[in-house]
């Protein structure tokens, strides 16, 4: 939701401001805007995409500035267009100020200004700050964003810049992120890391209540009281070609082909002696011993995982597990007690309702093991334990990669508490075995993309769709459902195979096919005979199913074939397969799956 810029700096273009700016399109936008001072103080905001942006400012990309902001805005207060785009700017143009999140108390604050004299010119929340500023200005620029942040309620991330102060961007983070670095003569800050890698791997991100002024040579950071702060500084170890499409069409096609290496990281270093092993749990193991329940939040695909690692751990334990969507749990009575435990999942670690349902859990004495991707992010940062991803960058909006990354920190996580309750056997053995097997498995997998591609050719017309699975396979058809909605605008619902006769079986006819998900488990031939009613009602039938499973040849349809593995492993084996039918469909239709409509990566506001 939103991205921020800022850089300071000698010898900037303003095609760096940009092209920095397009490291953080995936986060979703509708309008896209850069303040910058140079040679003279300009500002340039245009609805639509950053090529638009570039497009008008092609002329001017390279002259040089020495400080500079910029925003991609995700519509929250006033329509998309120019004139509500960001930055915006203060009664003298002055000032410029950028902004992530929504101040809840704008329109008392914008009444206060309007009676002193203040002229807006946009819709936005966003543009009482910049008069705000303009209202403390004295002449220094932390003293004016350190009064006026005193006055904001809400979340906010926000960069200022003022003209008569070229060297300087004051900045600040209440509930959305920021992270800032400095490299070789420039400093920098963002939304997230991306727009960093190319300056720096060392970051340091600013925490809620933190105000910074960056320099190109350094920064300080203070708290709204003025004092000043020690902030730790992490080492980033991505790649940046890792955040580059290297010779594939879209981000999504390439991080799902990123699949097996995901895996691998998210393994590596996890396997001792055959028995999982986490360094990070190495002193928190008790939190885990004898546990009777275990906690889940998380969204959209982290919740899809979280029913995963449900399913394993009750069908292999005593151990109750329960997963609730984020956005539910924050606002509901937690019935938590001192010491349980709830595991908290997040590709960001700054998904807004997750972060909040994780305060009001530690409130009530929870501990909090976090999985996540992004180090230093804020979720990691308020977990007693961080279970990372190690999936690297992922840029396209759809979750990918990281669902394969997650699905095995949750089966490692798993097993570590089966090893811990006395509840280690042969079976655990051999899943873990095969777990570590995986990766080459994948690979084959992705393999059958042609044939992938062919199916997606073939239904990519079709208006609905039906997802059905029972046991491990249904959270393996949510997910399916979810990439196919999200990126192909395509309807598509996902149910219990066994709830078919309580409702969902009177939508289907020759217009509504059924994606099944049927790996050869102990629920296969319960299954197969949904199927059979769904075929029954002339559904179109894709069925994903295990290789060498004879039983399969008896359904007429179009069928999916994966190795097989022991059966909780499957939502693994399967995730690249439903990957691939949703973007290949998005793809022959013309859209981009990178930045589907009305949707951002990270979701940091309400």
């Amino acid at each position: 939701m939103c991205g921020i810029v800022g850089m300071v700096g000698e010898n900037l273009k303003l095609e760096d401001l940009v092209t920095s700016l397009q490291k953080l399109e995936y986060r979703g936008y509708d309008s896209a805007g850069i303040a910058y001072l140079g040679d003279s103080f300009g500002v340039y905001k245009k609805k639509g995409r950053i090529d638009v942006l570039k497009n008008g400012l092609k002329q001017k990309l390279n002259d040089r500035f020495f400080v500079g902001i910029a925003h991609t805005r995700w519509a929250t207060h006033g329509e998309p267009n120019d004139m509500n785009a960001h930055p915006h700017m203060d009664c003298k143009e002055e000032i410029a100020v950028v902004h992530n999140g929504i101040i809840e108390n704008y329109r008392e604050i914008r009444e206060f200004l309007e009676q002193r004299g203040h002229v807006f010119s946009s819709e936005t929340d966003t543009e009482v700050i910049a008069h705000l500023v303009e209202e403390e200005f004295e002449g220094d620029l932390l003293d004016a964003v350190l009064k006026a942040v005193k006055k904001l309620k809400g979340a906010y991330a926000i960069a200022v810049v003022h003209k008569n102060v070229p060297d300087t961007i004051v900045a600040a983070r209440k509930g959305s992120p920021l992270v800032a670095g400095i490299g070789s003569g420039v400093g920098i800050l963002a939304s997230d890391v991306t727009p960093l890698l190319r300056f720096t791997k060392d970051v340091v991100f600013l925490e809620d209540g933190d105000v910074m002024v960056l320099r190109k040579d350094g920064f300080e950071i203070y708290n709204t009281d003025g004092v000043k702060q020690q902030r730790r500084v992490y080492h980033v170890d991505w790649d940046e070609k890792a955040a580059e499409k290297g010779g594939y069409k879209h981000f999504m096609y390439k991080e799902i082909m990123e699949d097996p290496q995901a895996l691998v990281n998210a393994l590596v270093g996890r396997v001792k002696n055959n028995r999982p092993f986490f360094e990070e749990l190495e002193y928190y193991e008790e939190l885990l011993k004898d546990a009777d329940r275990i906690r889940v939040v998380s969204c959209g695909t982290s919740y899809y995982a979280g029913l995963v690692f449900k399913y394993f751990l009750e069908n292999h334990t005593d151990i109750d597990v329960e997963v609730e969507v984020s956005s539910e749990f924050r606002y509901k009575r937690p019935h938590i007690k001192e010491g349980d435990v709830l595991i908290a999942i997040s590709q960001s670690g700054e998904t807004a309702d997750t972060l909040e349902s994780v305060r009001l859990a530690k409130k009530h004495g929870a501990k909090i093991v976090s999985i996540v991707n992004v180090v230093g992010s804020t979720l990691d940062r308020e977990s007693d334990v961080t279970l990372f991803m190690n999936a690297g960058p992922e840029i396209g909006v759809a979750a990918t990669k990281t669902y394969v990354a997650e699905l095995a920190v949750l089966y490692l996580l798993g097993l570590k508490v089966m090893e811990i309750n006395g509840y280690w056997d042969r079976e655990a053995e051999e899943i873990l075995d095969k777990l570590v097997r995986m990766p080459e498995l994948l690979e084959n997998v992705l393999r059958k993309d042609p044939q992938i591609r062919e199916l997606s050719e073939k239904y990519k017309d079709y208006r609905n769709f039906m997802y059905i699975g029972r046991g491990y396979g249904y959270p393996t058809a949510l997910e399916g459902a979810l990439k196919l909605k999200e990126i192909t605008y395509i309807h598509a619902t996902a149910y219990q195979a066994g709830e078919l006769k309580h409702g969902p079986i009177a939508l289907l006819d020759v217009d509504f096919p059924v994606f099944a998900v049927m790996p050869d488990d102990s629920l296969f031939f319960k299954t197969k005979s949904n199927v059979i009613e769904s075929k029954s009602r002339n559904a179109p039938v894709i069925v994903l199913g295990t290789e060498g499973n004879r039983s399969l040849e008896e359904i007429t349809g179009d069928i999916i074939h994966v190795p097989p593995t022991h059966e909780s492993l499957y939502p693994l084996m399967m995730a690249p397969v439903i990957q691939l039918f949703a973007y290949h469909i998005a793809d022959l239709k013309g859209l981009d799956p990178d930045k589907p409509r009305n949707l951002a990566k990270s979701v940091t506001v309400e």
